[in-house]
């Protein structure tokens, strides 16, 4: 069983949600972890993870929302933690491609949502682009707090700052760019990577320019597996255990 540990599987993006879980299910991949944003989609979150069994959720406010959100949404995330169903606190973290002057703003934002899963115990999904710098320092100031760098996708001395602060790398379509370096720090970083395809962003080679889709964590996996010539089976073993570890499902 294959899992797309990060996707957003939002009516904005989808307009048969059924037909894109069946043709992910065609393809192996058995188990979805739904990401929200901001207020909108972390109610349309609650409400896939009720309405299907292989969904599971993460609530959280992504950086790029920074002017939007108010202090009730992240009430509204506490007051919906104790589902079962609701795995982790994300996407948030830090954004500086488009918001470079609002930088204390994210980081303020940032802490909020590292502090309720400090509290409650779960782990994070980190966005991080620009800004690694704070966001590792940031996530020193919650050592208790571990979880998922999302769509990673920078050097091997990165990826050992992370893996030792506890945190798992999240791998998506990136990895297939002509253009990615990340292919060549695959072996090392290997045993601690999850797979994800950002649906419906970061489309794999050779499908970019076509939307997203669950379905494409097969394409991904099989690309890994030929970069480091492990079989499918135990890329699956690996990156199924690092889900069971991260968001205890």
């Amino acid at each position: 069983m294959l899992t797309d540990s990060h996707c957003h599987l939002f009516k904005e993006y989808y307009n048969d949600l059924p037909s894109i879980i069946d043709n992910a299910q065609k393809n192996g991949v058995n188990r979805f972890i739904v990401d929200g944003c901001d207020k909108t989609s972390n109610q349309e979150v609650l409400e896939l993870v009720k309405e299907y069994d292989c969904i599971y959720g993460c609530l959280g406010i992504h950086p790029e929302n920074i002017l939007e959100y108010k202090e009730e949404d992240l009430d509204f995330i506490k007051e919906n933690l104790a589902s079962k169903k609701i795995v982790g606190i994300g996407e948030i973290g830090l954004d500086y491609h488009y918001g470079k002057e609002n930088k204390e703003a994210q980081k303020k934002l940032f802490r909020k949502q590292m502090q309720i899963a400090c509290e409650w115990g779960l782990p994070v999904v980190i966005h991080s682009r620009e800004a690694t710098e704070d966001t590792i320092n940031i996530l020193k100031e919650f050592p208790k707090v571990t979880g998922v760098i999302h769509s990673f996708s920078l050097s091997k001395e990165v990826a050992d700052i992370y893996l030792k602060l506890g945190y798992k790398l999240g791998i998506n379509g990136v990895v297939t760019f002509k253009n990615c370096n990340l292919k060549e720090i695959l072996p090392d970083i290997l045993p601690n990577i999850i797979l994800e395809t950002d649906s419906p962003y970061l489309t794999p080679h050779p499908f970019r320019g076509t939307t997203n889709e669950p379905k494409y964590i097969k394409n991904i996996a099989d690309f890994i597996c030929q970069e480091t010539n492990i079989s499918l089976e135990e890329l699956e073993k690996i990156t199924n255990q690092n889900i069971k570890e991260v968001f205890r499902i």
